[in-house]
């Protein structure tokens, strides 16, 4: 595969452009890293500051009384979506449920080790570990295995 740079005048010209035999989950994966790459949300801080924030350092989203958390590394913001709203939007980012209460940054999961019942936990880059559900268990190792075993 070729890999082309050109430089353009204006930050509104840039664009990726993918060209491809076929469409192969390998070429979807790079125009979903390409996609949201640039993708911002806002958030309220503990302080109950409003930000803005990119979806790319955004380690997982995690529910929690009724309000949702976007977590980084530096700061947990409380953002104006439900749950599955997140996983909906954010799916083709990269962003994968992992339990009922968290749906997790696949860019930014290290690894995946057993726990117990049928469980696993996701190693975050971070250092967290939170822990994948049976339910969704399944699913998340096939992803991250990239179909074997």
């Amino acid at each position: 595969m070729r890999v082309s740079i050109r430089r353009v005048q204006k930050k509104e010209q840039e664009q990726v452009i993918i060209k491809c035999v076929e469409l192969t989950p390998q070429v979807e994966e790079i125009r979903a890293y390409a996609l949201g790459k640039g993708a911002e949300l806002s958030g309220t801080t503990q302080d109950q500051r409003m930000e803005r924030f990119s979806l790319e350092q955004v380690y997982y989203f995690e529910a929690l009384d009724e309000k949702v958390f976007a977590c980084t590394r530096e700061q947990v913001y409380e953002i104006r979506m439900r749950l599955y709203e997140v996983e909906r939007a954010f799916g083709t980012f990269h962003f994968v449920r992992c339990s009922k209460s968290v749906v997790l940054n696949l860019m930014l999961l290290e690894g995946i080790s057993p726990a117990l019942n049928g469980r696993f936990f996701a190693h975050m880059k971070n250092g967290e570990r939170l822990m994948i559900s049976r339910q969704y268990a399944g699913r998340l190792k096939e992803i991250v295995m990239g179909g074997k075993g």
